[in-house]
């Protein structure tokens, strides 16, 4: 899932903090060689009144009985999953189903729901038929939607699955509502059949998103391997120019590991009033971005950060992967203490590869390093989890940050981008500038995806770090991954002949540490620091700021406290609850830090070699 999923991780947190201040990998079939057998299971999906957020879906069984228990227990089960690949939270897409009903040689056939994402068919017939319909009222790349405008599919909150038959061919065929005639999707269609598609098994139906309307599409080519992308809302591009830079970003993205296993590929993007984001598929992704994504330079290059994010997934996440990461189990979370390295190492490479592309002048992508760093080095929660909790964590963690959250937890996605250039530099370093991060994707890809196929375990992936710098790891691994104690970064950035200085200027300016949000006028706390004079006199998250000082605060609190000194005292009166309170607070100094990446005294000329071959100067 795409740097948008760690702008909105870094943005929900930081806004509390600063208001202070997607894998499926089934059986590893690849791209060329689809079997093309009678499918065990098809599905009909239509939507004939869009406006009412339905999608109606009749699903065909074949051989239920006999691939599962039925003829012995007497009943087949049919599940929806409760999550989506590439988005690590339990989403309970079952909540959205309702009218499940099933029938047999156009006869009903009794069913009960016997959990919260399984209905049980009671029937041992070899051929059912099973309809239900889903309401779809959410755009997300998690989630989907059907309205008067277009439908957005994510497979697992649609398609419902049978255990025993999951390994089977799923076909599916889509009834556009009448006003609509197009489908964008990275299924592979049939043949002579209009809007007719079918995956080798359910895992890569999933991972297969459907855009249907009356999309705009474009094509391109890049690596030899042809392109489409479906842009859906109103939007204003130039479409050569859009082409020219997805080919420059795609192939520089193939680069890395220098092979495409894709045959095909589809962007489906969403334009939107709000939000942003992505989900990666193993021959798609679906980004969402905003209607002036493409309108100022900022914005368009930011825009390409994500295809750049999503797009190298394909390689790492897709094919390059832990091996919790696939085969799935969809009832259930999938634990990895490599998200890290999926999606945190996928931040990183979104940034190196638009370096690589032209996007980023070499001075550009020093200041995007630095302000990384500086980002997770603001966090307290980066003293109190480590990358490889964060990852673990992500499905009670990640997902639904809270006020405390910027204290607690650090974002994969963040921290695991500063990884991926701390490795990279590891490895340029100790092989003297003969490898780089790109040889560990490469090495990883040939070994664990085509010739093992399967995902690596974390011993593995660690040995094949070590082969590739040349040395054992234990201070990356022992310190930067799996610990929270301080990374000194200068010994990573030293070869290269750079050092990692602070510019923040340190003043007498006292440090209250509490965000604040204006609610009918009020001054409310929305988040507290953790160590600051806040946390530490007792200032609430919830609390009314009424005064200061016996000063009415109105709605600007920071206007009271401005040129306040560190060791000042303030009295601040609140409404905690209903009740008036009297707290007395002793500003602190302030403790944040703004990194800069600045050359080293007499760089000598293996750094300034070395440094070139970071960067891909020529």
């Amino acid at each position: 899932m795409k740097k948008n999923a760690r702008l909105f991780y870094l943005l929900t947190v930081w806004t509390l903090f600063a208001s202070l201040q997607t894998l499926a990998v089934p059986r590893f079939v690849t791209d060329e060689n689809l079997p093309a057998p009678a499918p065990g299971i098809s599905y009909v999906l239509s939507m004939p009144e869009p406006q009412t957020h339905y999608f109606e879906v009749e699903m065909q069984l074949k051989n239920s009985a006999s691939a599962t228990s039925a003829r012995k227990n007497g009943y087949v089960d049919i599940k929806m999953p409760v999550w989506t690949p590439g988005s690590y939270l339990i989403r309970e897409y079952a909540k959205n189903v309702e009218a499940f009903s099933a029938s047999a040689a156009g006869k009903p056939v009794r069913s009960e729901k016997v959990r919260k994402n399984a209905w049980r068919v009671y029937s041992t017939d070899d051929n059912l038929t099973v309809k239900y319909r889903v309401y779809a009222n959410e755009l997300t790349v998690r989630t989907s939607l059907v309205d008067a405008d277009h439908g957005y599919v994510t497979p697992a909150s649609v398609f419902m699955y049978v255990e025993a038959l999951k390994n089977q061919p799923h076909r599916v065929v889509v009834q556009p509502y009448k006003d609509w005639k197009k489908v964008a999707t990275g299924l592979k269609t049939i043949s002579g059949s209009p809007y007719t598609y079918e995956a080798a098994d359910y895992d890569l139906l999933v991972d297969s998103p459907i855009e249907i309307g009356n999309h705009k599409t474009f094509s391109f080519t890049a690596s030899g391997i042809p392109h489409t992308v479906a842009m859906f809302g109103d939007v204003t591009y130039d479409e050569k120019r859009l082409a020219a830079d997805y080919t420059r970003v795609c192939e520089t993205a193939a680069s890395v590991v220098g092979e495409h296993p894709c045959t095909d590929y589809t962007f489906i993007v969403h334009h939107i009033p709000q939000g942003g984001g992505g989900l990666e598929h193993l021959n798609s992704t679906t980004l969402e971005t905003y209607r002036t994504a493409y309108a100022t330079e900022a914005s368009y290059k930011g825009f390409f950060t994500l295809v750049a994010h999503e797009y190298f997934h394909l390689w790492n996440v897709k094919r390059i992967r832990p091996i919790a990461l696939g085969p799935f189990d969809y009832d259930n979370e999938n634990y990895t203490t490599m998200l890290w390295l999926s999606e945190g190492c996928t931040s990183f490479y979104e940034d190196y590869i638009l370096r690589r592309a032209g996007f980023h002048s070499p001075e550009a992508y020093l200041g995007i390093v630095a302000n990384d760093i500086t980002q997770i080095e603001n966090q307290p929660g980066s003293r109190v989890q480590s990358a490889s909790e964060s990852s673990w964590d992500a499905w009670i963690k990640g997902y639904r940050p809270n006020e405390n959250s910027a204290n607690t937890t650090i974002s994969y996605y963040s921290k695991g981008s500063v990884l991926g250039t701390l490795l990279n530099l590891t490895i340029l370093a100790g092989s003297n500038g003969a490898r780089n991060m790109d040889d560990l994707m490469r090495l990883l890809y040939t070994e664990y995806y085509k010739k093992q196929k399967r995902g690596f375990t974390d011993a593995e992936f660690r040995q094949a770090a070590e082969q590739m710098a040349g040395r054992k790891l234990d201070d990356f691994f022992g310190t930067a991954v799996n610990s929270t104690n301080p990374i000194d970064y200068n010994s990573y950035f030293a070869p290269v002949g750079l050092q990692l200085t602070n510019v923040a200027g340190r003043t007498q300016d006292g440090f209250l540490g509490a965000g604040t949000t204006v609610q009918n006028g009020k001054v409310v706390i929305s988040s507290v620091r953790r160590g600051s004079a806040a946390y530490t006199d007792g200032l609430n998250v919830g609390d009314e700021v009424l005064a200061v000082d016996s000063v009415r605060v109105g709605d600007d609190l920071l206007r009271l406290i401005s040129g306040r000194r560190v060791g000042d005292k303030l009295d601040v009166l609140v409404n905690r609850a209903g009740l008036v309170r009297k707290l007395t607070i002793t500003l602190t100094q302030n403790p944040l830090v703004s990194y800069r990446l600045e050359p080293v005294a007499n760089r000598t000329d293996a750094q300034k070699a070395l440094f070139n071959k970071w960067l891909y100067i020529k």
